[in-house]
Order: C-alpha cells, then structure tokens, then sequence
C-alpha cells in the first residue's frame, strides 16, 4: 500500500470514529448539548482534529444523519416485501413509524431538529433525505399508476403520506398527545388506527 492510501484509510477510519462517537452521544445527550470539545474529550484527540474533518457541528451532523437514513433503508428492506403495492405502502407507513418507535433520539435528529438543513452545501438539496423519500415516492407512483389510491400526482401523495405519519410520530416524541388524555400504549394504538383509517380512505 503506498502513502497516498494509507493516508486516505486512516482519514476514513478518523471519520468514522468521529461519526460513531457523535451518534452515541447525540443520541445520549442531545444534539444542542454536545460540543466539538465533548466529542473530542471522548476520542481523545484535540478539537483541531475534528475540525480537520468537520468545519462545525452541524457539518458533523450531516454525515450522522447519513448513517441514521442507512439504518432507516434496512429497516425497510425488512419489512416490506409484499407483492401488492398497496400493502407494501402500508407495510412502508408502519415500518417508518416504528423506526421512530424505536429510535426516538435518532429520528429527531433526522426530521425535528432545524440543523443541519442551514448547512452551506446543502441548502439546494437534503441528498440525505433521498432513499427514504424516493422509496414513498417510487411505491406510491406505482399505486397511482396502478389506480390503487385516489390521489393523481404522485409528489402530493409522497408529501401527504409522510406529513400525516411524521405528524402523529412527531406530536408523539414532543408529549403533545398529553392534551388528549393519551399515554403510553393508549398512543400507539391510536397512531396505528389512525394510519390504518387514513390508508383506507386514501385506497380505491
């Protein structure tokens, strides 16, 4: 192996370290209460380190993000896999609320929090948003094309389907059900109805 490519291994398995401490303690702590410096204390290296790799925190996200929209598409893989397109979008619908089921901490740093959608290279296009979304997208072009749900274009759907399940998983992660009476598993059955009855009313 030469010297170009051994350093350009060591920048990857830096970078990884460095994305695999931040997950952990984003996860743990918060986004807003993790520093450069805190991630830096943790690898034992100096902050001038990271920002070799990263300009800010937010820049770090980005590639958090990344790992989290992969740990997202294998959860699809899993789960759907039936052969009629619509119950694969209701497949699609329930693995995506479960995910935030079962990841709260990661699914805010995904869809909640503003950062690191202010990011300078990307402010044209989320590109980490992109499996997720043309997964919906892709799934509910085929059910209209196949005249299994009422809508026509195929980008309203995307938006409603996504809105309507990232709203009930987001009043979830926030404690906003409370000012229904709601707790525990009271919420998820009525998240889970509510997806079925939409999913009906939107289905041919």
């Amino acid at each position: 192996m030469g010297i170009t490519e051994r350093k350009e291994r060591e920048r990857a398995e830096m970078r990884r370290r460095i994305v695999d401490v931040a997950i952990k303690m984003f996860v743990e702590d918060g986004y807003e209460k993790v520093s450069i410096r805190n991630i830096a204390d943790k690898i034992e290296y100096s902050p001038a380190t990271i920002y070799l790799y990263y300009k800010d925190k937010d820049e770090l996200l980005y590639d958090v993000q990344h790992e989290a929209f992969a740990t997202l598409s294998e959860e699809f893989a899993k789960h759907i896999n039936h052969k009629e397109p619509f119950k694969r979008l209701e497949q699609l619908a329930f693995a995506y609320v479960q995910f935030a089921r079962d990841h709260p901490e990661l699914y805010d740093l995904m869809f909640i929090i503003k950062a690191p959608m202010n990011v300078e290279h990307d402010e044209e296009k989320w590109k980490n948003g992109d499996p997720a979304y043309d997964a919906l997208y892709n799934l509910v072009s085929e059910c209209i094309e196949k005249k299994l749900i009422r809508f026509k274009d195929p980008t309203v759907a995307t938006l409603s389907v996504w809105a309507f399940a990232h709203g009930f998983i987001s009043l979830d992660l926030r404690c906003r059900f409370k000012v229904a009476g709601l707790t525990g598993e009271e919420i998820n059955k009525v998240v889970d109805q509510s997806i079925k009855e939409y999913l009906h009313i939107i289905k041919v």
